[in-house]
């Protein structure tokens, strides 16, 4: 079962916050891979929705949430 990753225009403004961020402290190259992976980690959880860990805040949603960490970011 594949599952619908969404990205909420919050999730792609921090998205923004942490490339602008690395990019000035470390370097584009840095900024991009990191970017890279938070991305390639939301995919992963699409094609693979019982790799994330259950949001236990929403377990009474009719939907299930789930969230991954990467490095020090919380995907969810």
């Amino acid at each position: 079962m594949e599952l619908e990753v969404y990205w909420t225009q919050f999730a792609q403004d921090k998205l923004k916050e942490i490339y602008d961020y690395y990019e000035i402290k470390a370097s584009k190259k840095t900024a991009l891979n990191l970017i890279n992976g938070i991305i390639d980690q939301t995919i992963g959880l699409g094609n693979n929705p019982n790799i994330g860990q259950k949001e236990e805040l929403l377990l009474n949603r009719p939907e299930e949430f789930r969230y991954l960490v990467f490095k020090n970011y919380l995907l969810d």
